[in-house]
């Protein structure tokens, strides 16, 4: 079969962890309906492994935890991290998002008034917004101990899309649910924020 080496390149492609060599003889046998020797499959895969050695190419086939898998070259780590930083700040969890609406309308804020407002401490989300660089370290408060404060930053504007805080929706734009139990709580909004 002159083809081999594109099927195992396509299987070890198409595989989300290093698929070992037994994994690949049985696929290929229900595949193709023929059995390949396993020293058929290891010099395909040498075949592979010259072919992705050439500087052209960004990634190789890795030998790796009992199978084997495409890899980035070392050379571009750098890229790819970028790449999945990037990712990362495009995922926010909902106590990350409730406690970042509270910093964009309440800057600069303290942690324990961040803690008063949600009830639940706010640490992780705090620190996961600060490393996805949405939110920094504006000052210290006047008050006693002198607490950090915290206030959004333009990448907030940019992952939200908005000009300026001033394009947030006001309190008085959200809309209350149609169906509630009980009587509907008041808004309270502060005249001085």
């Amino acid at each position: 079969m002159t083809s081999l080496p594109q099927h195992i390149e396509a299987l070890i492609f198409a595989s989300p962890h290093p698929i070992p060599l037994e994994e690949i003889q049985s696929v290929l046998l229900e595949s193709v309906g023929m059995e390949f020797a396993e020293e058929n499959l290891l010099v395909a895969i040498r075949e592979l492994k010259r072919r992705y050695d050439h500087a052209e190419h960004s990634f190789e086939v890795v030998e790796i935890a009992g199978g084997y898998q495409f890899m980035t070259k070392g050379a571009y780590h750098q890229t790819i991290g970028t790449h999945l930083r990037q990712q990362s700040t495009k995922k926010l969890s909902r106590s990350a998002l409730e406690t970042l609406s509270i910093i964009a309308y309440k800057q600069p804020v303290t942690k324990s008034d961040l803690e008063k407002i949600r009830g639940v401490s706010c640490d992780y989300a705090l620190q996961k917004l600060l490393e996805k660089e949405l939110v920094t370290i504006t000052g210290r408060a006047d008050s006693v101990g002198k607490p950090l404060l915290y206030g959004v930053t333009d990448k907030f504007m940019d992952y939200f899309g908005i000009r300026s805080l001033n394009d947030l929706p006001q309190p008085r734009e959200f809309k209350l649910p149609d169906s509630t139990i009980g009587e509907p709580e008041e808004l309270m909004v502060d005249a001085d924020q």
